[in-house]
């Protein structure tokens, strides 16, 4: 096997492993989040305390959405340095000329509806106790700024793969073949 087929068959494995934890991390998050969601309506008195369950939501959309773009910024790699050929695989051009034809627009790869679901489920606990007024004061800006980042991301990740296409593109016709 070449170094430029160990690398492709690497860079393939890791769009696979990227792909495969995301989807695990999804539960992941979603269960951790609703754990420490219960144990604050049950035992929590403090409203602003709901700001550790969205903590965890925030991590796990963070990671999730790392894994996407990472994965996704390989795949461009990948068809810009390695289709091509008579030879070469397709794979990456097949699935981006299929993707935008699925009825419905296809796949959120971010789960942005469930985050952003459970981010409004999550000032379910914060209303148990009553909140201040200062307290909804932090409370509504800062799940309201994470519901803002999970729709932006969406958003950079629906124009990510048309972007680093043309930008790889652009570096391979700068780089010397030899």
């Amino acid at each position: 096997m070449s170094l430029t087929e160990s690398e492709f068959t690497s860079l393939r494995g890791t769009i696979a492993l990227r792909g495969t934890v995301r989807m695990a991390l999804l539960p992941v998050t979603v269960l951790g989040w609703a754990l420490v969601a219960v144990l604050l309506l049950l035992f929590g008195d403090q409203p602003v305390a709901v700001l550790f369950s969205l903590a965890v939501l925030i991590g796990g959309f963070e990671a999730i959405h790392a894994l996407h773009v990472g994965g996704e910024r390989i795949g461009r790699y990948l068809q810009v340095f390695y289709e091509g050929g008579p030879d070469a695989p397709r794979w990456e051009t097949t699935a981006m000329a299929v993707g935008p034809a699925l009825p419905g627009g296809g796949i959120d790869p971010l789960f942005s509806v469930v985050f952003i679901s459970t981010a409004l489920a999550n000032l379910i606990p914060a209303f148990t106790p009553g909140p201040t007024r200062p307290e909804l004061a932090v409370l509504f800006p800062i799940h309201f700024a994470f519901i803002v980042r999970v729709v932006r991301a969406r958003g950079a990740a629906a124009r990510q793969r048309a972007v680093e296409l043309e930008s790889y593109r652009a570096i391979k016709t700068q780089t010397p073949t030899g």
